[in-house]
């Protein structure tokens, strides 16, 4: 079968890269490894904690088994674990002394499904960092390159946010934005007055506070700010490609699915230059087929995508397509994660709030701009201020008779929780490879990981920590809680790089359209693509590059350069 164009994924830069594909006059079609998945029908948000078996637990002994790895994500629970993959059927391998949490969901609408919606813009300085401090290659692009189709993205999926006229955080097109409760106000207040560099704001997140009219022609509808987003949202009130790009797409007329049909490899016509089309095996009856198009759009996410291309061997690329600079697979990338510090607040507001505020408070990143640190770029921080049940504040089960009943009626203390997220350095020597030895059960050779953080990630970490326990004790707080010892790669889940963006054909694999310099019509919009990764959430990046090159490409075939 023939199309105009072939996306390899359906998750959040895949959806995006369809939807504008096929508003484009494109007969396009979406290949999705995965199983089919029903917006709303599918999905297990309706569920209350009675109908959850083992109090929402997923079994030790199942999680030990089934999802090694999967099980470190916080996401992971009885009423998720439909999305998440299980390792024993899905293995890959490390490099010795080495450690990587990939982490994964196969089905239509990837892990647009289950994301953070945290959604953030990178900033001029962010794509200026590679040339000036000489790591990894400059970006093929800057800011003002990406502007529009950052406000075309927002625009389209919904994001709640405040402009705050931040140059390293820029602001978009935003939503009335999810505020601040009052314990984060006043926390924001007193750290603003202890360092003055340091702004404390709500987080920017792809949530609906004000439907507008293109999200409801979708059947989109307001957040209910009940915080259940991992399990899918009925209300369609966070973005998702299964509740808004792809449907988006569909409404054209031009849009086919092909669910179950895992990407093999990409064809590639030596004569032409070009790739032809892809190869896929049914994952239910072992079955191979071919499809094929003008123009191909890798999006299978950072790995998946490096893994197809590693895999698409032929005469004319012997280690992969698209790879004479020997970079696919390498620079391989992930935001530092696991760093937290807790603290509690005894002289906290005497108020209270209402719902389940799907947001939090966010930290721009400060170090390296107006605070200098002894290492390179920087880092924020995503957490908030929530005040505790009855239970957890000390008077579970303190008095008798009325005593008891009037102290279970007050709210225990106000607890602040700080994540730091830090930039990670491209480096060639993190990589992903082949392995020669082991192949799936449909001959595709496993994917090996090597990838270490160095000695700036290990600064950077330290740094997170102390700052952040500054911060609680500025603002009056007691920190009662430091988890100081930095998550391996890929549990930030925000991996990125292994099929970077560049000027030079030499050193890297895509140009500033995301299309490959061997290959004019393959494009690779996923994380794949990223040159470096700021310190700031990807997602809404991802979907920027995929709707510029998506009509880069549209163009192209137009003209009849393609």
């Amino acid at each position: 079968m023939t199309f105009d164009a072939i996306v390899i994924g359906s998750g959040m830069s895949g959806g995006i890269a369809a939807k504008e594909l096929c508003e484009r006059g494109l007969k396009t079609l979406v290949i999705e490894r995965g199983r089919k998945l029903e917006h709303g029908t599918s999905y297990t948000d309706w569920m209350q904690p009675w109908d959850l078996p083992d109090a929402n637990l997923i079994p030790e002994e199942e999680l030990a088994r089934d999802y090694a790895v999967q099980k470190d994500c916080y996401a992971v629970n009885q009423a998720t674990k439909q999305y998440w993959v299980k390792d024993s059927e899905h293995p890959y391998s490390v490099a010795e002394g080495s450690k990587f949490s990939w982490i994964r969901g196969y089905h239509l609408g990837g892990r647009s499904i289950m994301w953070g919606r945290q959604t953030y813009r990178l900033s001029p300085m962010d794509f200026e960092a590679n040339a000036k401090d000489g790591h990894g290659v400059d970006w093929p692009i800057r800011y003002d390159d990406l502007a529009p189709w950052y406000d075309h993205v927002e625009k389209f999926i919904g994001v709640s946010g405040s402009k705050e006229g931040l140059p390293q955080l820029p602001d978009g097109q935003f939503l009335p934005v999810l505020g601040l409760n009052d314990a984060e106000k006043q926390f924001a207040a007193k750290v603003e007055a202890a360092f003055p560099g340091r702004r404390v704001i709500p987080g920017r997140c792809a949530h609906l506070t004000e439907p507008q009219p293109h999200h409801l022609e979708l059947g989109r509808g307001q957040c209910q700010v009940r915080s259940l987003c991992e399990r899918g949202c009925t209300y369609g009130a966070y973005h998702s490609s299964l509740s808004s790009s792809l449907p988006a797409a569909q409404r054209t007329g031009n849009l086919t699915i092909v669910t179950d049909a895992i990407a093999h490899s990409i064809i590639h016509d030596p004569k032409t230059g070009k790739a032809t089309g892809v190869r896929v095996i049914d994952s239910h009856t072992g079955k191979g087929q071919t499809y094929e198009a003008k123009v191909i759009f890798a999006c299978a996410s950072t790995l998946g995508t490096a893994q197809l291309l590693l895999n698409s061997k032929s005469e004319a690329f012997q280690r992969g397509l698209a790879n004479s600079s020997d970079q696919v697979g390498r620079n391989l990338m992930d935001h530092l994660y696991g760093l937290a510090v807790a603290g509690m607040f005894a002289n906290g507001p005497d108020t209270y709030y209402r719902g389940r505020r799907p947001n939090g408070m966010y930290i721009p990143r400060y170090r390296n701009l107006g605070e200098q640190g002894e290492y390179l770029r920087g880092y924020g921080y995503q957490g908030g201020v929530s005040r505790m049940g009855w239970a957890s504040g000390g008077r579970a089960g303190s008095g008798v008779g009325a005593e008891l009943k009037a102290n279970i009626r007050k709210p225990g203390p106000w607890m602040v929780f700080m994540s730091g997220f830090g930039e990670m350095l491209p480096n060639p020597d993190n990589r992903a490879t082949l392995r020669t030895d082991k192949a799936d059960k449909f001959g595709i050779p496993e994917l090996h990981i090597d990838c270490r953080h160095g000695e700036n990630e290990h600064k950077l970490a330290a740094a997170i920590i102390a700052d952040g326990k500054a911060m609680v004790e500025a603002a009056g707080g007691t920190v009662m809680m430091v988890r100081d010892q930095l998550g391996p790669p890929g549990l930030g889940i925000h991996e990125m790089g292994t099929a970077r963006m560049g000027r030079d054909p030499k050193t890297s694999v895509l140009n500033g359209w995301n299309q490959a310099h061997d290959v004019p019509n393959l494009f690779v919009t996923d994380g794949a693509a990223m040159t470096s990764s700021a310190c700031q959430n990807p997602s809404l990046t991802y979907m920027a590059l995929s709707a510029r090159a998506a009509n880069h490409a549209a163009d192209l075939l137009k003209e009849g350069a393609l």
